[in-house]
């Protein structure tokens, strides 16, 4: 088995040494070619230095420096592009994913999942700002994708290459990987890590965080369920409007022609109108989308379908 460990950092340059210790001696524990690639997200301390005097020394490492800071997402993504593994590894390079780790992670691919990511059940945390608001995400990321992990948010996790590099990451994506691999029918393994106390540096995650979770949980949401067909999600919002407006309608106009009732100081005939076309937008929406979606798929060949293995073939 050949084995990528993707390594995105931001300014870890006390951390980096201690990782890469600990990642040779994990990996001389167990028979299998490996690469190390860290992606320096646009650090503006050592870290850069002293990644570069490791690579001369170990042809194991692999450097990709990032011309500003993009994230972690986007530096993830690098990394990925770039690996060379049967089997990828994502990891923090802060010290509190623990490389010993990995073995563990490489036993549940080779039994057969396609995705295995890691649960920090014992977090060394803050309990208010960072553990709450993480156990309150998890919760709310899987009721709505349906996929459900106890911690979404640990980055250590392994995936067969096949299956991360087809996933394209944008915003703050990387932690709804399982959700949208799911998509493609992956096998999820979820399996309790070691989770550490950072030991130098700043946390790069903040409360701050969360509307852009939210709203990416959003597009998740809607990749999963309606990616290949919008006309379903906008076209039931503008038939439910616009059917709604139709009866108001009608109801004002009854009492018009049989009961004399006067509209001119109906508000409700406002909202009626208002209703319709509204459902006519939101119909037209979908036609627009259903039109986009298939040049999308279509004009980049992206399949609406994964196969896991053919048997019987030559």
């Amino acid at each position: 088995m050949d084995v990528s460990v993707v390594i995105p950092l931001l300014n870890e340059e006390k951390n980096i040494p201690i990782l890469y210790d600990e990642l040779t001696q994990t990996f001389g524990t167990i028979e299998v070619e490996y690469e190390l690639i860290f992606v320096d997200d646009g650090s503006n301390d050592s870290s850069l230095e002293i990644l570069e005097k490791l690579q001369q020394n170990d042809s194991h490492i692999c450097v990709i420096s990032l011309r500003k800071n993009f994230g972690q997402t986007a530096a993830m993504s690098a990394g990925f592009d770039m690996a060379d593994g049967e089997v990828i590894i994502a990891m923090d390079a802060d010290l509190q994913n623990d490389p010993a780790d990995i073995p563990m992670l490489l036993e549940k691919i080779v039994e057969g999942a396609d995705l295995v990511t890691g649960w920090r059940f014992n977090r060394q945390d803050p309990f208010l700002s960072r553990k709450l608001p993480s156990k309150i995400a998890n919760k709310i990321i899987s009721s709505a994708t349906g996929v459900h992990l106890h911690d979404y948010g640990c980055t250590l996790k392994a995936f067969k290459s096949d299956v991360i590099k087809t996933i394209k990451l944008y915003g703050e994506m990387h932690r709804f990987i399982p959700a949208i691999a799911s998509a493609m029918g992956v096998s999820i393994a979820e399996v309790k890590v070691n989770h550490r106390s950072r030991r130098f540096g700043t946390s790069k995650y903040g409360i701050s965080r969360t509307l852009r979770v939210i709203l990416d949980l959003i597009t998740v949401k809607f990749l999963l369920n309606y990616a290949t067909r919008p006309i379903h999600v906008f076209g039931t919002i503008g038939f439910i409007s616009g059917s709604v407006g139709g009866v108001l309608a009608l109801l004002l106009t009854i009492q018009r022609q049989f009961y004399g009732i006067p509209l001119s100081d109906r508000p409700l005939l406002l909202l009626a109108v208002l209703l319709i076309f509204v459902g006519v937008q939101f119909v037209t929406i979908g036609l627009v989308a259903e039109m986009l979606a298939r040049t999308y798929h279509e004009s980049q060949d992206k399949p609406t379908y994964y196969v896991r293995k053919i048997i019987g073939r030559e």
